[in-house]
C-alpha cells in the first residue's frame, strides 16, 4: 500500500496527465467546425482544376490513356504536371497529349476530352507546362515566395491508381515533414539541355517530403495550403518500401514534392518565350 501522501500526489498526477492527454487528443482528432468548413472549401474549389493527364489516340482501346495528375493555372489554358508523365516518344507514335476536364454536373466524373500542346518543360525538377485548346479553365493559385514551413498542414489531390475507380478527383491530408535536399532522377543523354546540365553542376535539389499518403498516379498533382488553398508544391514521387506493387498494398506515407518556386520559374520562362497576341 502506498503512503496516504504518496497515494495522493500519484493520483493528481494521474488526472493531470489524463486532462493534458485529452486535450492534446481532441486538438489533434477533434478539430474545430470553422476549420473542417474551412478544408472543405479548400477542396471543392480546387476540385475542377485537377485533371487526369493523358494520351489519345484513335485507334487505341480505351482511346484515353491515363498517365498522371495536372492541375489548371495561369490564364486559364495551362496544366502543370511532371515530365516524366509525359510519353518519351509522342511524335513518333501518333499519340496527342490530352486531358479530361470535369464535366459541370455535381457528382459527375471527368469527360470533356481536350487535347494540348507541351509549351515548356524543366526536365532538371521534372515539370512541364501544357497548353489546353478550348475555353479557358479554373486556375488554381500559386503561393508566392515565402518559404513554406515545416509543420504546415497540406492536402495532395490526383487522380491515384488511374482510372481503375473512374476519374474523380481524391484528396488526400498530411503535413509537411521535412523541407530538404534531394538528387532528383538524372536526365537520360537524350534530355540533356542547358538546364539539366545546369542542375547536375549545381546538385541537389530541394523538395517537400510530405506525410501523406500519395500513389502511382498522384505524380504531377498539386499540394495545396490549407489555410489558403494556394499550391506550394508538386507531387513528385513516393517512397517504396520493396517493390512497386507495395505501393498499393503497403504504402510507406511518405511522399515527395518539388516546391512551387520551380514552377514558377518555369512559367515565367514560358510567358518570356511566348508572343504577345
Amino acid at each position: 500500500m502506498w503512503p496516504p501522501r504518496r497515494r495522493a500526489l500519484l493520483e493528481g498526477g494521474l488526472k493531470a496527465a489524463a486532462l493534458l492527454a485529452a486535450g492534446w487528443c481532441g486538438r489533434g482528432l477533434a478539430q474545430p467546425a470553422e476549420a473542417r468548413a474551412d478544408l472543405r472549401a479548400v477542396v471543392a474549389r480546387a476540385r475542377p482544376s485537377v485533371l487526369p493527364i493523358g494520351t489519345y489516340s484513335a485507334t487505341a482501346s480505351p482511346r484515353f490513356g491515363f498517365r498522371g495528375s495536372g492541375f489548371v493555372l495561369g490564364d486559364g489554358h495551362l496544366v502543370a504536371t511532371n515530365a516524366h508523365v509525359l510519353p518519351a516518344t509522342e511524335a513518333e507514335s501518333g499519340l496527342r497529349l490530352a486531358v479530361l476536364a470535369q464535366s459541370a454536373a455535381p457528382g459527375r466524373e471527368a469527360g470533356d476530352l481536350r487535347f494540348a500542346t507541351l509549351v515548356a518543360v524543366d526536365r532538371a525538377h521534372d515539370l512541364a507546362l501544357l497548353r489546353l485548346d478550348g475555353p479557358p479553365l479554373a486556375p488554381l493559385a500559386l503561393a508566392g515566395a515565402a518559404r513554406v514551413a515545416e509543420g504546415q498542414a497540406i492536402v495532395l489531390m490526383g487522380f491515384p491508381v488511374g482510372g481503375a475507380l473512374g476519374f474523380a478527383p481524391v484528396t488526400h491530408r498530411g503535413i509537411v515533414a521535412s523541407v530538404t535536399t534531394a538528387a532528383l532522377p538524372a536526365p537520360s543523354a537524350a534530355q540533356l539541355d542547358p538546364r539539366a546540365l545546369a542542375r547536375l553542376r549545381a546538385g541537389n535539389a530541394e523538395v517537400l517530403q510530405l506525410d501523406a499518403t500519395a500513389y502511382p498516379g498522384n505524380s504531377g498533382g498539386p499540394v495545396l495550403d490549407v489555410d489558403t488553398g494556394e499550391v506550394i508544391g508538386i507531387v513528385n514521387m513516393v517512397l517504396v518500401r520493396g517493390s512497386r506493387e507495395t505501393a498499393l498494398s503497403a504504402p510507406t506515407g511518405i511522399t515527395y514534392a518539388i516546391p512551387v518556386q520551380y514552377l514558377q520559374a518555369l512559367l515565367q520562362e514560358a510567358r518570356a518565350a511566348t508572343p504577345p497576341r
